[in-house]
């Protein structure tokens, strides 16, 4: 066997980290234009498009943009509303979704294959196939709430909230997941006397950390993503609206770049900030629910 040259080696790793270097800058060019833009006049940002001053936080810069777009919007009503309704939303779903994988794994039904295969058919259904539909039944359906029973979901937490539970994805990532766990250790559970419940609580959900992670992850970008159409169709109330349907306000009359671009900032730091929190989990996810043959 060749030995192997260490000065050959390390060029490989050298070049290998430039060209992912290379790669990451590309891909941080629209938030670092978005974050820098924000801190400049409207006048100003439009000048330094054309040049590479666009990059670069120089010129007249000040937080004048933020202190605008919280006047313009409510701001911090629409991120709390999102927060809140994608904090419910993803917790559920993680809940429901991997109860329905530990059933698809672990439970011997009739059917179980058929309804797995018509589950994740959904994947390619796209939501606005089904919009209209949804809509009209999530406004004539009941609910139990301190006044009583009213109908319709309309102007609601709970109409954006609900009809999100359910995700195909997140079923299939706690499926795979579920497979590649030793069955040594479901069958010594079951073997002690654990019921289906404790082996899903005690033994299963701790030793998915994971998939937990990405399954959160993925929810959560979609939540963020699905914040507009749905909302825009269901909410009328501005006490009810998400961060997303929130930015038409930066679009109405007279069009300020500098606080659309604050807006912006202000609504996706966030969520890089809770992908780079989980990003070990993540990726080791990624690695560990590769759809096996």
């Amino acid at each position: 066997m060749a030995a192997i040259n260490p000065a050959n080696h390390g060029l490989r790793r050298l070049s290998r980290y430039l060209v992912l270097s290379v790669v990451a800058v590309v891909f941080l060019f629209p938030i670092v234009f978005m974050i820098v833009s924000s801190l400049k006049p409207d006048h100003q940002l439009l000048a330094d498009t054309g040049s590479l001053r666009a990059f670069l936080p120089v010129g007249d810069i000040s937080l004048d943009n933020y202190r605008a777009a919280f006047q313009r919007a409510p701001i911090g009503r629409f991120v709390f509303n999102s927060v809140l309704v994608t904090v419910i939303t993803v917790s559920l779903s993680l809940l429901l979704c991997s109860l329905a994988a530990f059933a698809f794994t672990y439970l011997h039904w009739f059917g179980r294959g058929l309804l797995f295969s018509v589950v994740l058919a959904t994947l390619i259904i796209p939501f606005e196939t089904i919009a209209i539909p949804l809509l009209l039944i999530v406004s004539k359906l009941p609910w139990i709430g301190v006044e009583g029973v009213t109908y319709g979901w309309l102007d609601s937490y709970r109409v954006q909230i609900i009809p999100w539970i359910a995700d195909a994805l997140t079923v299939f990532l706690f499926v795979q997941y579920f497979k590649d766990l030793p069955r040594e250790l479901i069958e010594a559970a079951r073997v002690e006397g654990a019921t289906w419940w404790q082996v899903y609580t005690r033994v299963v959900m701790p030793l998915s950390g994971p998939v937990i992670a990405t399954a959160a992850i993925l929810k959560t970008l979609k939540m963020y993503n699905e914040q507009y159409i749905w909302p825009l169709i269901t909410v009328q109330s501005e006490s009810y609206r998400p961060v997303m349907v929130g930015l038409q306000y930066f679009f109405q009359l007279q069009i300020a770049w500098g606080e659309v671009m604050a807006y912006l900032t202000l609504i996706t730091v966030p969520v890089l900030a809770f992908y780079l929190a989980l990003q070990r989990a993540f990726i080791a996810s990624i690695a560990s629910t590769g759809v096996k043959g």
